[in-house]
Order: C-alpha cells, then sequence, then structure tokens
C-alpha cells in the first residue's frame, strides 16, 4: 500500500523476487495480501498483475475466499478468467458454518469453475474448522487438490493423509511447524516469511523434499526468530514492516490493522539483524 493504494510497483517487485529466489509458487491476496480490505476492483487487479508478471514460469494459486459463497464464486470466476493455475479458497469466516455448510459452501465454488481449489483451514481466523471428515469428502470433488492447513496441529497431517483421495495434497500455513509438517507427511508451505527471506524458505523447502533433514533443520533454526517476530502482531504488520527495513515496499496498512508495535519493530529488527539482513 502507498498512499492509500494498491503500490503496483512495489507488488511487482516482490512477486519477481519470489519468482528468482525458487519459490515453487505465489498466491496473491491471501492472508498477508490484506484481502480482507481490498475493493473488488483492487483483489482483481492484483490477481491479473500478479499472472501477468509470473508469466506462467511458475503456479499462481489466487486467492478466492469469502464468507459469501456467491462472492466466493465471482472471485473464482474471475482467477479462472484471468489465466490462475489454482484458487485458495478459505472457509466462511465470522459465519461459523456447520460442517455440512463447509462442505456445501467449497463443493458451490468447486462447480462454478473448471481450475482445481486448494482448501484453506485457518480456525484461528475464521472460527471455523474443516474436520478430518468434511476434508475427506471435499479431496473426493475432481478439482479439490489439496490443503492450506493452518491449524498448528500437526496430528492432523498423518489423519488426513490417511483419510483424503490418494495424492491429495497438505501445505503447511504455518511456518514455524513447517519442516515438522513435511516430515509428517505434507509437501510445502503457502508462507508468510518467505515474503521475506525467499531464498532460505525455498532452500528449507528444497531440502525437505529432498529427505535432507538435518539441513532443513538448520535453515528452519536459523528462520525461527524471524517465524516469531512476524507474528508478534496481528499479521501481516510485521511483515509489512520487515519489507519496509529491507527498502522492498511501504509498511502502510489498512484499517482496521494498524502498524507493527514497537515491541513488534524491535523483534524483527533483530531477527533480520541475526540474519545478517540489516
Amino acid at each position: 500500500m502507498k498512499g492509500g493504494k494498491v503500490d503496483e510497483k512495489a507488488f511487482t517487485g516482490l512477486v519477481e523476487r519470489q519468482v528468482k529466489a525458487g519459490t515453487h509458487g505465489v498466491v496473491p491476496v491471501g492472508t498477508t495480501g490484506e484481502s480482507p480490505t481490498l475493493t473488488h476492483e483492487e483483489h482483481a487487479r492484483v490477481v491479473d498483475l500478479c499472472i501477468e508478471i509470473v508469466a506462467g514460469r511458475i503456479p499462481v494459486i489466487a486467492g478466492a475466499g469469502s464468507n459469501s459463497t456467491q462472492e466466493a464464486i465471482m472471485l473464482a470466476r474471475h482467477a479462472e478468467k484471468s489465466g490462475a493455475d489454482a484458487l485458495l479458497t478459505v472457509t466462511g469466516y465470522y459465519n461459523k458454518p456447520s460442517q455440512p455448510g463447509i462442505y456445501a459452501h467449497f463443493k458451490a465454488v468447486h462447480d462454478a469453475v473448471s481450475i482445481p481449489l486448494v482448501i484453506y483451514n485457518v480456525p484461528a481466523r475464521t472460527s471455523s474448522d474443516v474436520t478430518v471428515e468434511t476434508l475427506a469428502r471435499l479431496s473426493e470433488l475432481e478439482r479439490v487438490i489439496g490443503v492450506k492447513d493452518a491449524t498448528a496441529n500437526l496430528a492432523r497431517v498423518p489423519q488426513q493423509r490417511l483419510a483424503c483421495a490418494e495424492g491429495f495434497i497438505q501445505l503447511s500455513g504455518e511456518d514455524i511447524t513447517a519442516v515438522g509438517f513435511n516430515a509428517m507427511g505434507g509437501s510445502g508451505c503457502i508462507s508468510v516469511t518467505s515474503n521475506i527471506v525467499p531464498e532460505l524458505c525455498a532452500q528449507m523447502q528444497e531440502a525437505c523434499l529432498k529427505g535432507d533433514w538435518t539441513r532443513a533443520v538448520d535453515i528452519q533454526d536459523r528462520l525461527t526468530p524471524l517465524h516469531e517476530a512476524v507474528f508478534a502482531d496481528t499479521s501481516p504488520a510485521p511483515t509489512k514492516y520487515a519489507l519496509s527495513r529491507l527498502g522492498l515496499c511501504s509498511d502502510e496498512i489498512r484499517l482496521p490493522l494498524v502498524g507493527a508495535s514497537e515491541a513488534a519493530c524491535s523483534k524483527v529488527d533483530a531477527a533480520l539483524a541475526g540474519l545478517g539482513l540489516l
């Protein structure tokens, strides 16, 4: 954000930085992209711009979530029309839908488009949890290919692997447990920290994919202070502060979120310094 508007120049640079760092895919307009406070026009523009910058080099999984199923379908159809490779779509927040409601919501989005869906389960933000049983039902739908699991419950990984359709993809939604998540059967992370240090996060994931757990844990240990710092206040305020310290974008954020506190900024500074970035 810059001057109350989306800073397209900074966004372009951040996306290009991810591609060059070895990130395997990008996710525009997720939580870190402040999707709840973007207008529909801004949301669509960010997705379009991301697809344009990436230019087919890596997959684009476009955020298309809402607590209104019809709005989620609208966002999903736009992403598909624009050329997104897949969708990240969240459970209905605030509404607190039942498990049948969660299933019906995702099935409606699934049936409205022809590109793959990744379910986003983040109970801490939505107050509704996609249970293992519901996720297993959803995994039987043709184009529901995976889950971004931000439950912070590593027991879910083997439970979901055993319950869901063969080949179902599990991506961590929590940076600090990403290595453990992969060791339990996951295959990646939709990361917050990668916005700041994409090379290190990519190297850590590559190590996991190669089964080099010693290297993966070593990188994870180096990243742990930063993982903790970026959640010292409500995300993405600390992340935006970190990026501003690296000269990559402004730390401006939209209400009702406010900038990172002095204490959070100090933690971010210390973590960046520890990685030799300040």
